[in-house]
């Protein structure tokens, strides 16, 4: 796995470096701010080496409020194929929003505190390198929240709520199934049924897993 960090505290930068590399990825660039995230990835697509996936800070200079995602979004928007994975301080729904709105391929929103679970943290870019999803649970919960307030999720049960937030933290239904003691059968018969709900057939394909989560986004 081909590996760009953005962020501009060199000590967690070089901490990130570390875990990636440690565990046989190749971090190919270390950038300090949103500009040269984007300049970085464009010389890279130019000689035809598109890493598989960027992780940024979301604030960055030089005003420290949204140039990482702002540089993630342009970049999601440019190489559709490259996976983005973005470190926050606290869950933040509007950048979260902006960041998946998009498209549900290669996308991931974590808190800064995950990456201490290194394990988890790998797994995650990984995971977005490979075109899947990563979500904190801290964000699929606010999110979800703010969802039932719009009534988006309100025929889906207590379980199926939960089942549907394991599923957007990229659980796979056999990993969902240890996580709350049930067979793999209990699982897929409640993901069905979220699919059901909220109006997905299967010509959505994969992405259902995705957009079962982000439907409230474009309510």
């Amino acid at each position: 796995m081909r590996v760009v960090i953005a962020e501009d505290s060199v000590l967690l930068r070089e901490g990130l470096t570390r875990l990636l590399t440690d565990r046989g990825h190749d971090v190919v660039s270390g950038v300090g701010d949103g500009e040269a995230l984007i300049k970085t990835v464009d010389e890279l697509a130019g000689q035809d080496s598109l890493p598989d996936v960027v992780v940024a800070d979301v604030r960055m200079p030089p005003t420290h409020t949204d140039e990482g995602v702002r540089a993630a979004v342009h970049l999601r928007g440019k190489y559709p194929d490259l996976g983005v994975l973005v470190l926050s301080q606290y869950v933040e729904e509007q950048y979260a929003t902006e960041l998946i709105a998009g498209s549900s391929r290669g996308v991931g929103y974590l808190l800064k505190d995950r990456v201490a679970e290194v394990r988890e943290f790998v797994d995650a870019v990984v995971r977005v390198a490979r075109g899947g999803t990563a979500l904190d649970p801290e964000v699929v919960a606010q999110l979800l929240g703010r969802s039932r307030k719009q009534d988006v999720l309100a025929g889906l049960t207590p379980r199926e709520r939960e089942v549907l937030g394991l599923m957007a933290e990229g659980r796979t239904n056999s990993a969902i199934a240890r996580q709350l003691v049930v067979s793999d059968g209990a699982v897929e018969k409640h993901v069905s049924n979220i699919f059901l709900k909220l109006g997905l057939s299967p010509s959505d394909g994969d992405h259902r897993r995705v957009l079962a989560v982000l439907t409230y986004l474009n309510s």
